[in-house]
């Protein structure tokens, strides 16, 4: 792979100039090894990347450092296959989500991707309020979202549920795929799976993302597993986020099977993903309209004449609600904090090293 074909473009070497001028070379990372490890592609291949001390003094918080998807500054180690990451240039888009534990910490899953296909599998695990979920995310994200409801050769009405579901994503295209036929998988390679275009498949366990990818690309690269009969759910085959150049062209991001999806910074998300909601709310009588019992609520006439269903105005509120009740600043943790946050780290890191031979 080129630099070229991962991407890189005029307006990533406008904004790499100063590094250029330092002497870094670009560079995108591909897969997410270990902490603080990741597998870079270069002008003259893949190396084994790493961020230095330096660069933890720089970075304080998790986002700031690199993520599949993310273009970095690095400088080659001479007559290794290794390099140091020294900065990661800005991104166009990133899929978030809140990490796990009690911390207000921002994760990101993917970087600098064009679509976000959100899949669901139509068997017993599909479940349209968590389309609902990820595609607030996905629409903060800043990326193309994509439904797409996978597995309908175990699904007899799967064009019956795309068009339930699609009254409950209005304006968001919805395709309906089978990994083990085939099915619908033309149509999404002839519209998205363009040369340079990044593509990144989020979902949860056992949903087919995996083996989606490996039909797209007519591969089997991605280790894939069947899901438990008694509730559709399946294992975590994709252990890693990993970015892989398809014969199409197109770069495609497999992420690990989600159970749960905690939404990080969705100010806009929740209004972009429910727009018909706020453009409803925008004809009321009142500017400051509640939408409970006022006169001339346009939204409670649209739940009474059924043109706004009222699953998707309790999704609305819900989610509305949680974004509010975390629209809290991150906090920084005090400087003797983070010398033993980092000194941990670097322990990690060294054990991680000596047992890889590195």
């Amino acid at each position: 792979m080129t630099l070229a074909d991962l991407g890189w473009n005029d307006t990533l070497i406008q904004a790499f100039a100063p590094h250029a001028a330092a002497g870094l070379e670009p560079a995108r990372v591909v897969c997410e090894l270990r902490r603080n490890f990741y597998a870079v592609h270069t002008a003259d291949g893949e190396v084994l990347g790493e961020c230095g001390g330096k660069f933890f003094h720089k970075n304080l918080t998790p986002d700031q450092f690199p993520a599949v998807g993310d273009w970095v500054a690095v400088k080659r180690r001479a007559g290794e296959q290794r390099a140091d990451l020294h900065f990661v240039l800005p991104r166009r888009t990133k899929f978030s989500r809140r990490a796990s534990g009690s911390e207000e910490i921002e994760q990101i899953i993917a970087a600098n991707i064009d679509t976000v296909f959100l899949v669901s599998g139509l068997d017993r695990n599909f479940n349209p309020k968590r389309i609902q979920r990820f595609l607030v995310a996905a629409k903060e994200s800043g990326a193309e979202a994509i439904v797409i409801l996978n597995k309908s050769d175990v699904c007899e009405d799967a064009e019956e549920v795309r068009a339930d579901i699609q009254t409950l994503v209005p304006g968001v295209p919805v395709f309906i795929t089978s990994a083990h036929t085939r099915k619908g998988l033309k149509a999404l390679a002839a519209n998205y799976a363009q040369p340079g275009k990044t593509l990144a498949f989020i979902g949860s366990s056992g949903v087919g993302k995996s083996s989606l990818i490996n039909a797209l690309t007519r591969d089997d690269s991605m280790p894939t597993a069947e899901v438990r009969e008694k509730d559709s759910k399946g294992r975590h085959t994709t252990t890693r986020r990993e970015l892989v150049l398809t014969p199409s062209g197109a770069l495609v991001i497999d992420t690990p099977g989600m159970r749960e999806l905690q939404l990080w910074g969705v100010e806009d998300g929740v209004e972009e993903a429910f727009s018909d909601i706020k453009a409803l709310a925008a004809t009321c009588r009142f500017t400051n309209c509640g939408h409970s019992n006022e006169p001339g609520c346009a939204v409670l006439a649209a739940l009474k004449d059924g043109t706004l269903a009222q699953e998707r105005w309790n999704n609305y509120e819900k989610l509305r609600a949680e974004k509010l009740s975390k629209a809290k600043p991150l906090s920084k943790l005090p400087p003797s904090d983070n010398r033993t946050k980092w000194r941990k780290i670097n322990a990690e890191r060294d054990a991680w090293k000596k047992n890889a031979g590195l």
